[in-house]
């Protein structure tokens, strides 16, 4: 093993601790990926989550204001861009993605869109429809697109397959962050000061909590004429996690509006893992 092979492991463990630390519904997802891409998405996984709590959370409690943490998120993005350009950083987690997105043609195209919805959440409260659209599509939808390139490492796809597979991704990826927005609306609110919502720009109520579900429902059937394309060593570990969030937007469909105004509506974890086991089983039967 040469130092830069000792390096690179350093840098995949400590983007394994945090995908381990931090997640919880994807987390467990992950463990149902193959040796080959469970690394890999924990490399992308620890990148985002880190830019996440600066904008969010530790970078806060520290003590640092909006320019500060625009500051670093800006050194952040600077520092992936480099290593994506020469193939290192100093920066153990982001050699750990730089070192896979060289690997799997992830580039600027993807981050660049990320890194520009975190710079939003330091300064805008409230979202346009055009806006969420664009603030979706780089905090969430570039992400699945970052997977889609580590599934299909070495693998031939027809134009409308690609046409499936990335759809799928972008529309997955939708779900989930609204989903999010859902169930997360009295921390984002309440805490944050934040409507991510245009749907309920005016408040949540009966009706606006319904558009949003339906919208989620139209993206996880968008999301699910791809699914069995995927790599078999993919597919389990996505399946679970559509069905964890299937499973979760069923249950902010049946939540009073005033509860999710001041709840954050969880799937208990026994029925965690029975959807687990399930795609377990599927995979196991592939």
């Amino acid at each position: 093993m040469t130092g830069l092979d000792l390096y690179d492991a350093a840098a995949s463990a400590g983007a394994g601790t945090v995908i381990r630390r931090y997640s919880t519904s994807f987390g467990l997802a992950s463990r149902l990926l193959s040796r080959r891409i469970r690394p890999r998405i924990a490399d992308v996984y620890a990148l985002v989550r880190v830019a996440d709590e600066i904008v969010d959370g530790p970078a806060e409690q520290a003590g640092f204001d909006a320019a500060q943490r625009r500051s670093e998120l800006d050194a952040l993005e600077a520092r992936t861009e480099r290593a994506l350009q020469i193939g290192f950083s100093g920066d153990l987690i982001v050699h750990a993605f730089a070192r896979t997105a060289r690997e799997h043609g992830i580039g600027v195209e993807l981050t660049r869109p990320f890194f520009a919805s975190m710079r939003t959440d330091l300064h805008r409260r409230e979202f346009s429809p055009e806006q969420a659209r664009d603030y979706v599509y780089g905090s969430a939808e570039v992400i699945g697109l970052m997977c889609l390139r580590i599934f299909e490492a070495g693998r031939t796809r027809t134009a409308q397959q690609e046409r499936i597979l990335t759809a799928g991704a972008r529309s997955l990826g939708r779900a989930f962050q609204r989903v999010n927005f859902l169930r997360d609306w009295a921390a984002d609110t309440g805490q944050l000061h934040r409507v991510y919502l245009p749907e309920a720009a005016a408040g949540l109520d009966g009706p606006a909590r319904d558009a949003v579900v339906a919208s989620i429902r139209c993206d996880l059937a968008e999301a699910d004429a791809a699914i069995p394309l995927l790599d078999p060593g993919a597919r389990p570990a996505v399946q679970a996690a559509r069905d964890l969030f299937g499973e979760l937007t069923d249950r902010l469909a049946r939540t009073d509006p005033q509860r999710l105004r001041r709840d954050r509506i969880r799937v208990p974890a026994p029925r965690k893992a029975a959807l687990l086991l399930r795609a377990a089983t599927r995979r196991s039967r592939a």
